[in-house]
């Protein structure tokens, strides 16, 4: 494949290739390269010939070599088996409209006149069983009027304006299911577990198989550095298990034989055997795809008000018609209430604005549920952060040793990193990696290291007992003793920082700080959301006191609470919305999960719990609070395109009745202004958003 990167941004490249590639291998150029470590998401444009590849930044180089190197006669013998796949709807909104002219080309220019009566007559079928239905069930609604419109045009002989209504019907069908349809398809990708095959054990074998194969008892092993595939209770080892995705916390647990472990944590250290309690099936991303897929549900109130309008206006354009042919006799001036019905350009037209606007959102790594959710969004006035993995990173960081009996502080930190490097889990990489940063180069001055895991690590450096780990593994288990001054420092920083204890020759000798630091973007985040016009920015966590405070501090927030409960970040969302307020709340873990469902708009981060991800109304897919900005100003430029259209649909076509009524339109004339007006409009929400 002759390829090149047309354009490059952080985590994100789109490359350009020649020639063409077939629909039936698009699917399967994306299945290659989204198997490809560290790639996140793949599209493809055959009609652009484009390659859009998300991923993380370290892998770029080995990315693009893949694609730039790619034979794509490759694709001809190779089929997908892998029922987790999402495939790539390769129907997008032009091919819809390209497909949709060609129809109307076809029916008006093309089918030979005598033949287009009758056409227009069996496509009308539909439309005036659906206005019968109505009737029948004494309903006056947009059903009812398109098929008088279409049937007194049809009885008029006027076919022409009978299929041009059945046309931009047809269209606005068509784009809604499009919508819905693509928003199913990227929340399918954004829940997919990335693990393939696991090590199943049975007896002294041990052997690969599908996940998806995983039987209910099977045992599974999971090694250090992986993500723990299934649902299940230990059986055999111990570890220490990173439950960030799913509590939010960075600090790793202890997990032992019979506790439970969950799928999507990460095992940081130690080796597990586990007996799994849940099939993995699909059931997990199918629930939420259902409830996506109740399409009432996630309409925005603007597309429901817009069909009540529609409907509503009905009784009026029917008096109105009725009235019109009673005063003036004349059958061409009452049907222009029917000719210029209003549902076309209002249940077209909302639709894309909201469909452009969730496309947009997605092009920025934003996730939205329906269009509701961005129409409440832009009249939210109140925000609720959880503190970790959303406001702090879910990584631990050095902030400073404190060194006891003389002893310097780098040299603590020297012999820290080294003790450290040889067993990587997060702790041990931030004492690393600030090791590295203030260039602390070291040789091997110890001997051999003996690695406990879920305690720390113990050694010898001149003949003397050199250890490194938790307060309990040095202070109880090895009965290093420490005077007062050094319990009252450790208490003291115990209320902002996790603790990493070094011994040396039976004392100890440092304690590292180690913190989750906040965002870079936090507080430009949280300056920009004031900017916006939101009252009310709070911070909800689990964590001590000080920390808390030091965060809400540094950020400038307007309330935060500590050692919070989940439902306690529930009953906090519950009186800011009695208080009148639009509540967001945005968090990442299981414990913000009753919040998220509570609020007005839950947002989740991108490293948050699958269930974070399910209950969230919006889901950020990078690891970046700017997202959350950009969603919101889409909201409300949303907000301002709805309001423009309501303005100019009502004004124009109102217009339209008038000048009808009066004589200075033709019926004919009058359809074509409404449907090029109704065209116009749709064709402007496809642009998109300044923000």
């Amino acid at each position: 494949m002759i390829a090149s990167i047309a354009s490059r941004t952080l985590g994100r490249t789109r490359f350009t290739y020649e020639g063409s590639l077939p629909d039936s291998n698009v699917n399967k150029l994306k299945y290659k390269i989204e198997e490809l470590e560290g790639v996140k998401f793949c599209k493809i444009s055959p009609l652009a010939n484009s390659i859009t590849v998300t991923y993380e930044e370290k892998y770029l180089p080995k990315i693009a070599r893949f694609i730039l190197d790619f034979d794509l006669s490759d694709l001809d013998d190779f089929e997908i088996d892998d029922p987790d796949f999402v495939p790539q709807n390769n129907r997008e909104v032009f091919h819809i409209l390209r497909d949709a002219m060609y129809r109307r080309f076809f029916f008006t220019k093309i089918m030979p006149m005598p033949l287009r009566p009758i056409g227009v007559i069996i496509k009308s079928i539909p439309y005036i069983k659906a206005g019968l239905r109505s009737l029948k069930n004494r309903k006056l609604d947009v059903s009812l009027l398109d098929a008088t419109a279409i049937g007194v045009s049809i009885l008029d002989g006027e076919f022409g304006d009978a299929g041009s209504i059945m046309f931009l019907l047809g269209l606005g069908e068509e784009l809604e299911e499009y919508t819905l349809k693509k928003s199913k398809d990227d929340l399918a990708q954004s829940l997919k577990l990335n693990v393939d095959k696991v090590f199943v054990v049975e007896g002294d074998k041990k052997y690969l198989k599908k996940l998806e194969e995983v039987e209910i008892g099977e045992l599974v092993e999971v090694n250090m550095g992986s993500t723990i595939p299934v649902d299940g209770e230990i059986i055999r080892g111990y570890g220490m298990v990173n439950e960030a995705s799913l509590t939010g916390e960075s600090l790793p647990v202890k997990k032992t034989e019979g506790k439970t472990v969950f799928a999507g944590t990460a095992l940081e250290e130690g080796a597990l055997l586990v007996k799994t309690a849940k099939k993995y099936d699909d059931s997990r991303i199918n629930h939420i795809i259902e409830l996506i897929g109740e399409s009432e549900k996630n309409k925005s109130l603007a597309e429901k008000r817009a069909e009540s309008l529609a409907d509503s206006i009905v009784k009026y354009s029917v008096l109105g018609a009725g009235l019109t042919y009673l005063l003036t006799r004349n059958f061409i001036k009452a049907k222009s209430f029917l000719m210029v019905d209003f549902s076309c350009a209002l249940k077209l037209t909302m639709p894309i604005a909201t469909m452009k606007a969730i496309s947009s959102a997605s092009e920025r790594e934003i996730l939205v549920k329906g269009g509701r959710y961005l129409e409440k969004l832009a009249h939210a006035d109140s925000i609720v952060f959880d503190k970790t993995g959303t406001l702090t990173k879910s990584e631990p960081k050095v902030e400073k040793v404190i060194a006891f009996y003389d002893h310097d502080e780098d040299e603590c930190l020297r012999i820290a990193a080294c003790l450290e490097e040889h067993f990587p889990h997060s702790i041990a990489n931030a004492v690393v990696k600030a090791a590295k940063d203030k260039d602390l180069k070291h040789e091997e001055m110890h001997s051999k290291p003996e690695y406990i895991v879920a305690h720390g690590i113990k050694s010898t450096i001149e003949g003397k007992p050199a250890l490194i780990g938790s307060a309990h593994f040095i202070l109880e288990d090895e009965k290093i003793q420490i005077d007062k001054d050094q319990e009252d420092k450790i208490e003291e920083l115990k209320e902002d920082y996790s603790l990493l204890y070094l011994a040396f020759d039976e004392k100890l000798i440092a304690v590292i700080c180690i913190k989750d630091p906040v965002r870079e973007d936090a507080k430009f985040t949280i300056d920009a959301l004031r900017e916006l016009g939101f009252t009310r920015i709070a911070m909800l966590t689990g964590d001590a006191e000080n920390s808390a405070r030091a965060v809400a501090k540094e950020l400038e927030l307007d309330y935060y609470e500590s050692q919070v409960l989940p439902e306690d970040k529930k009953n906090y969302v519950d009186r800011e919305k009695e208080a009148g307020r639009t509540v967001v709340m945005i968090g990442d873990g299981i414990n913000d999960s009753i919040a998220l469902s509570s609020a007005d708009v839950g947002i989740s981060m991108h490293e948050g719990a699958d269930i974070a991800k399910e209950i969230a109304d919006i889901s950020i897919k990078s690891d970046s609070l700017k997202e959350l900005i950009d969603v919101i100003k889409i909201a409300r430029a949303l907000e301002g395109r709805i309001h423009r259209n309501y303005r100019e649909i009502i004004s124009f076509n109102g217009a339209l009745i008038i000048l009808g009524v009066l004589g200075y339109v033709t019926n004919t004339r009058s359809a074509f202004l409404h449907n090029a007006s109704t065209v116009a409009i749709a064709g402007r929400n496809m642009r998109d958003y300044a923000i």
